[in-house]
């Protein structure tokens, strides 16, 4: 029996989620300490300040157990990645629904993550995460109900009898169109088009603040394939008359003075597609129309296209760290 699982190694796992989640963190702390400049929702404020309190407690214990493990510490992002002193880029319902979506990932990646780590210390700190992080999306979803603004998944008719399903159609497109959609579908579509809206919403201002061209025409880009998704996934709702979540690409100002590196807008886009490739994965798995699938499918393609396009644009700027990689053995046979 191993009576101190903190004198182990880190496993390959541990030690990637740890990488990830301290760039990550990083990031979030630049970009919530120039949320909490320009801010007049004192309710906001307060849940933004929450949120890069925990930000904060995860770089920090990253770094410790980096250091401790004599481990690299990853560059990340500092000071440097952002500038304090910009103009507003963002209204305060944006800041809101920003740190809801956040928190939706957030609490799907913990769950992910405690799924493959074994070290107490290492599982301690994730299920704190988890915790808080739920927390954060309850205080982030109340404030949204209160004020008005939540975008709730459509409602649909109670069933009242039990049925079953007696036709092939009812999955396959190709033997007649079955119109209804089921309740897991609506959800997945109103999901995926709300985080859709988040991404263009977020493409919007970071094209008009980035600095490199290449950068701009990369994020304007991802931004007309996040319009063209939201376009055929209302379609299915729209056929439905099924509310459909609404753009708020208003809550984005006119600045185009850039608070943040073009090296951070880069990386949180891709995060962002990293995400979407998920959403899409789980629309498909719980999906029961072949059409919906074959376009969930289609849009994973095009969205692997534009990661692999931003990171070997990361690559050409020398902004991608290289994450901590198994050893090559062939390589070391050849010494």
């Amino acid at each position: 029996m191993e009576k101190n699982r903190e004198n182990i190694r880190l496993t390959a796992s541990e030690l990637s989620y740890l990488w990830t989640s301290y760039l990550a963190d990083s990031m979030s702390v630049c970009i919530l300490k120039f949320f909490l400049v320009h801010i007049d929702d004192t309710d906001i404020k307060a849940l933004i300040t929450y949120a890069l309190y925990l930000s904060k407690k995860h770089v920090e214990f990253i770094r410790e157990i980096f250091i401790k493990e004599q481990i690299q510490i990853p560059q990340g992002f500092t000071e440097q990645d952002v500038n304090l002193f910009a103009k507003r880029l963002f209204s305060d319902v944006f800041y809101l629904r920003y740190i809801r979506n956040m928190s939706k990932g957030g609490l799907v990646t913990y769950g992910r993550v405690l799924q493959n780590v074994y070290r107490n210390d290492i599982r301690s700190f994730y299920s704190e995460c988890l915790k808080d992080t739920l927390e954060l999306d309850t205080k982030a979803t109340v404030l949204l109900l209160e004020k008005g603004l939540a975008m709730r998944p459509p409602v649909i008719p109670y069933p009242q009898k039990l049925e079953f399903v007696h036709k092939q159609s009812f999955i396959i497109e190709g033997l007649g169109r079955r119109e209804a959609l089921t309740g897991t579908e609506i959800t997945n579509l109103s999901a995926n088009i709300l985080t859709n809206q988040l991404g263009a919403a977020i493409t919007t201002a970071f094209s008009q603040a980035a600095k490199s061209k290449k950068v701009r025409k990369y994020l304007l880009r991802g931004k007309d394939v996040s319009l063209k998704h939201i376009k055929v996934l209302s379609s299915y709702l729209e056929m439905n008359s099924l509310s459909i979540p609404t753009s708020f690409e208003q809550e984005v100002t006119d600045s185009t003075e850039s608070p943040f590196s073009d090296k951070l807008m880069l990386f949180h886009f891709s995060l962002m597609i990293y995400a979407g490739i998920g959403n899409y994965g789980i629309a498909i798995s719980e999906s029961q129309r072949t059409d919906l699938v074959v376009d969930y499918s289609r849009f994973n393609m095009e969205v692997l296209k534009l990661s692999e396009d931003g990171a070997n644009l990361m690559i050409e700027n020398e902004w991608l760290e290289q994450p901590p990689l198994a050893p090559n053995r062939r390589d070391l046979a050849k010494n």
